[in-house]
C-alpha cells in the first residue's frame, strides 16, 4: 500500500483497494510485509492504498495497482462501496472490483512478500484484516453462485 498513515485526520483520510477476480473465480491477495510502522503486517490483503492529498479514490487505485503490481490492463474497474478501517489506519476505504486473468508470480511486486490468486473457500484459513475480509464477503455475495 503506497500510505499507510496519512497526516489527515482519520475521519477525514481515504483509501482505496481493489477485489480483482480472474475468470475461474479466484480473487488475487496480496501479503504485506512486516515492517514496524506497517498496518496489518503479515496479514492477507487486497491491493490498494492511501489516496494523496487531493486525490479521488478512483485516480488512488489505479495508481497503486500500478506501483504496486505494475497492474495497468485492468478490466471492468468498478466502484462498489466504502467501509472504514476501524482497527487500523482509521481510513475510510473505497472498495472496487476488477477482472484480470494475467499470470500473477509474474507481476513485478514492489511491496509486500507476494500476489497470489486464491479460491474463495481458501480465504477462511488466511489471516485478513477484518475490514478486508468484510468487503470481500459483500462482494461474493453479491456474485452469482
Amino acid at each position: 500500500m503506497h500510505q499507510d498513515t496519512t497526516a489527515e485526520s482519520p475521519a477525514t483520510a481515504r483509501g482505496a483497494v481493489a477485489i480483482i477476480a480472474n475468470r475461474r473465480g479466484e480473487l488475487l491477495l496480496h501479503l504485506r510485509d512486516n515492517l514496524p510502522g506497517i498496518a496489518w503486517p503479515d496479514h492477507w490483503s487486497i491491493l490498494g492504498g492511501g489516496c494523496d492529498p487531493g486525490e479521488d479514490p478512483a485516480t488512488t487505485i489505479v495508481r497503486e495497482l500500478d506501483e504496486e503490481a505494475g497492474l495497468t490492463d485492468i478490466a471492468d474497474l468498478t466502484e462498489l462501496f466504502e467501509i472504514r478501517d476501524e482497527h487500523g489506519s482509521g481510513q475510510l476505504i473505497t472498495f472496487f472490483s476488477a477482472s484480470w486473468d494475467g499470470d500473477e508470480t509474474a507481476l513485478p511486486l514492489a511491496e509486500g512478500v507476494k500476489l497470489q490468486f486464491l479460491a474463495p473457500k481458501d480465504l477462511a484459513i488466511r489471516t485478513i484484516p477484518p475490514f478486508i475480509r468484510d468487503g470481500i464477503n459483500r462482494y461474493l455475495a453479491t456474485r452469482p453462485a
